[in-house]
């Protein structure tokens, strides 16, 4: 089968690897599409992420939908052909995360896409059949992929507790940006504004729902949306960002006794915040780790809202050329949004 690896930073390569049978309790999936992910982009812009180095050469991706191709003894209820999406974190089920129903906080978690794991820039992939999950009629390959960040944005709101008519600002739109106004504006959002300094996804997150869309670099975001509200601010601000000056202005822009959500990473290994600001307004933190049982939601969310969602899908490129579908993203060339690498 092929393979992307990035063997170094900013570099990938394709490789042939053999495909090996699936163990008892796995499904072999071949993977016809794979999403690309700001943790992936960080991976292959910064050589790490969240601190921890990459260990090359390593395979990333984690947003995949694919074909079942066979089962390993003892799985039932599948059949070669069938549609699927697979999720790509593997828990150990027996820790005290696990057995308190926080899967996401594994004591042993397995991410695929995190070393040594590899992830899903590959051909075909051996992973357990409770990592599988039926793909809805009607939606694609490259739709399916939407599936892991919006469990990921469900888990978001899950912890943000929204109550309809209220106001959020959404800093970062990005992906996961992108789809977190249109989850707020079904949620019951009121107004919703988005910042972010690349016009097209400016553009992009009008069309998806937001009420406004300001650019950081051309209009201070704190003092608009603290004039928007006559100086009260938001009940909810999410940082989809954490780039430049986005946690910080996302705490000056929520309301005392409002929330701020973390869904983005940084690339710094230690952040700092205005402890004594949060302090003062008595702000609720919500840090957000990927999802936690909100993937079945996802699926059932794209089925009822594909064309709400599909503006997002912007570019499908082929395995072949990922190197150039990275070095693109990373620069924000030709309106990219969300950007789908096809493996088969």
């Amino acid at each position: 089968m092929r393979v992307a690896e990035l063997y170094q930073r900013h570099e990938f390569r394709l490789v042939e690897t053999p495909v090996s049978d699936p163990a008892p309790g796995e499904l072999q999936v071949r993977v016809e599409a794979c999403g690309v992910c700001g943790s992936d982009l960080h991976y292959f812009s910064e050589g790490g992420i969240c601190g921890t180095p990459s260990v090359y050469p390593m395979v990333i991706g984690h947003e995949p939908a694919g074909v079942v191709v066979k089962s390993g003894t003892g799985v039932t209820g599948w059949a070669p052909g069938d549609r699927v999406a697979l999720e790509p974190a593997i828990y150990c089920y027996h820790c005290e995360q696990c057995l308190t129903g926080h899967h996401n906080l594994c004591a042993r978690l397995r991410f695929l896409s995190t070393p040594p794991d590899p992830g899903f820039f590959r051909q075909y992939v051996n992973l357990p059949a409770a990592n599988v999950l039926p793909l809805p009629a009607g939606i694609s390959f490259q739709e399916g992929t939407l599936f892991e960040p919006l469990a990921v944005v469900l888990h978001s709101l899950r912890l943000a507790k929204l109550q309809p008519g209220e106001t959020v600002a959404v800093f970062g739109a990005g992906p996961i940006g992108l789809l977190t106004v249109v989850a707020l504006k079904l949620s019951g959002a009121s107004r919703v504004w988005s910042v972010e300094p690349v016009a097209a996804r400016r553009d992009l997150a009008l069309r998806m729902g937001a009420d406004a869309a300001i650019d950081p670099g051309g209009a201070d975001p704190v003092r608009q949306i603290l004039a928007d509200t006559a100086g009260r601010g938001v009940d909810v601000a999410i940082d989809c960002a954490t780039r430049g000056a986005s946690l910080g202005n996302s705490i000056e822009v929520a309301r005392r006794g409002g929330r701020l959500v973390v869904t983005g990473i940084p690339s710094e290994a230690h952040s700092s915040v205005d402890f004594h600001s949060m302090r003062r307004k008595e702000l609720v933190l919500f840090n957000v780790r990927r999802s936690n049982h909100e993937s079945s939601s996802a699926l059932d969310l794209l089925r009822e809202q594909r064309a709400r969602l599909a503006p997002i899908l912007t570019h499908e490129i082929p395995l072949e050329d990922v190197q150039q579908a990275f070095t693109k993203l990373e620069s924000y060339q030709d309106g990219m949004a969300k950007v789908v690498i096809k493996l088969s």
